[in-house]
C-alpha cells in the first residue's frame, strides 16, 4: 500500500507552511519599515534631512556631485529607490550625475530595514553597513573618473514647494504605510508559498544544479541560487524570508548565507530598482554592471581573508 500523499494534498500542506512562515517574516518587516518610515517623515518634515544633507555636501562634492544630491542619498537610505528618484525630480542634474547617483542608491538604499534583516540572518550589523556605505562612496568615485562629462541639465520641478501642514504629512505618512503594508503581505506571502512549493516538488534543486556554474563564478554556495533569483526579482528584504527558512531549517550554512549578504548588499533587485532607473533614463549598463562586478568581487576577497584566517573567522563578527 502506498502512503505516500497525493500532489494535492503535497501543495496543500506546502501552501499552508509557506503562509505561516510568510506571516512571521511579514511581522517582522512591518515592526521595522512602519516605524522607520514615520521616523523619516517626521525627520523630512522638521527639516532635519535637510540639515543632514548639508553636512554631507562636502563628501558629494569629492564624487563629482553638487551638494544638494545628498538628500537623495539620505533619501534611500533611509527609505527606499522611489523616494531617491522622488527627490531627484526636484534637483537640477545632468544625466552624468544623476547616473553617478544612481549606483549610489542602489547600492546603499533601504538600509536600516535591510541590515536589520542581514542582522537577523546573522551577519554582523556594523560591517554591512561600511561595506555599503563604502562600496556606495568608492563606486561613485570610480564612475566620476570614467564617465564623460557634458549632458543637458534636468528642469527642477518642485524645488520651491512649500512644507506640508502636519496631519496633511501625516496623511500622506499614513497612505504610503498602507500600500506599503499590501505591498509586504502580497509579495512575502507569495514568495514564502512558492518556496515550499518549489521545494516540494524538488524545483529549488533542480535550479541550483542550474545556475550552479553562475554562482561558482559569483563565488557563493550552490544553494544560494533561488536566493539570487528572489532578491533581484523582488528585492531583498522581501525575500528575506526565504534565507531565514533555509538556513533554519538546516538547508544553508551560515557560512554561506553570510557571503550571500555581502553580494546582495551591493547588488539586488536587478530587476525593479534598475527598472525605476531606466524609466528616467539612466543607461542599462551603467546600472548592473558596476555594483553586479563589485558583489562578486567583494565575495571572493571575503572568501580570500576566511582561508587566510580560517582558525579566528567567525560569522556575524567584522
Amino acid at each position: 500500500m502506498n502512503d505516500t500523499p497525493g500532489i494535492p494534498a503535497r501543495v496543500l500542506a506546502s501552501v499552508k507552511a509557506g503562509l505561516a512562515a510568510g506571516l512571521k517574516t511579514t511581522l517582522f518587516l512591518a515592526g521595522i519599515m512602519v516605524p522607520v518610515s514615520l521616523g523619516v517623515a517626521l525627520l523630512g518634515w522638521t527639516g532635519a534631512l535637510a540639515w543632514g544633507a548639508r553636512l554631507l555636501s562636502p563628501v558629494m562634492h569629492l564624487v563629482g556631485l553638487p551638494g544638494e544630491a545628498a538628500l537623495v542619498l539620505l533619501s534611500s537610505v533611509f527609505l527606499n529607490i522611489y523616494s531617491a528618484i522622488a527627490v531627484i525630480g526636484t534637483l537640477t542634474l545632468t544625466m552624468r550625475e544623476i547616473t553617478i547617483l544612481a549606483v549610489m542608491c542602489l547600492i546603499a538604499h533601504n538600509m536600516i530595514v535591510e541590515t536589520a534583516v542581514m542582522k537577523k540572518i546573522g551577519s554582523s550589523a556594523f560591517k554591512m553597513v561600511v561595506l555599503r556605505l563604502g562600496a556606495a562612496l568608492f563606486m561613485a568615485w570610480l564612475l566620476d573618473a570614467v564617465l564623460p562629462f557634458g549632458g543637458t541639465a534636468r528642469v527642477a520641478v518642485e524645488a520651491g514647494a512649500a512644507q506640508k501642514p502636519f496631519w496633511d504629512m501625516l496623511a500622506a505618512w499614513g497612505l504610503s504605510t498602507l500600500r506599503l503594508l499590501l505591498k509586504i503581505v502580497t509579495l512575502v506571502f507569495s514568495i514564502m508559498v512558492l518556496q515550499k512549493l518549489l521545494e516540494e516538488f524538488k524545483v529549488t534543486t533542480l535550479l541550483s544544479r542550474i545556475f550552479a556554474p553562475v554562482m561558482r563564478v559569483f563565488g557563493l554556495p550552490e544553494d544560494a541560487s533561488f536566493l539570487w533569483i528572489v532578491s533581484n526579482v523582488v528585492g531583498y528584504a522581501y525575500g528575506a524570508g526565504v534565507i531565514v527558512a533555509r538556513i533554519r531549517e538546516g538547508k544553508m550554512k551560515s557560512q554561506g548565507a553570510d557571503l550571500f549578504n555581502h553580494h546582495a548588499g551591493i547588488s539586488h533587485s536587478l530587476l525593479e530598482d534598475t527598472a525605476l532607473f531606466m524609466a528616467i533614463g539612466v543607461p542599462l549598463f551603467w546600472l548592473v554592471v558596476p555594483r553586479l562586478s563589485l558583489a562578486v568581487a567583494v565575495v571572493w576577497l571575503e572568501r580570500i581573508r576566511r582561508h587566510r584566517f580560517r582558525r579566528s573567522f567567525k560569522v556575524g563578527t567584522v
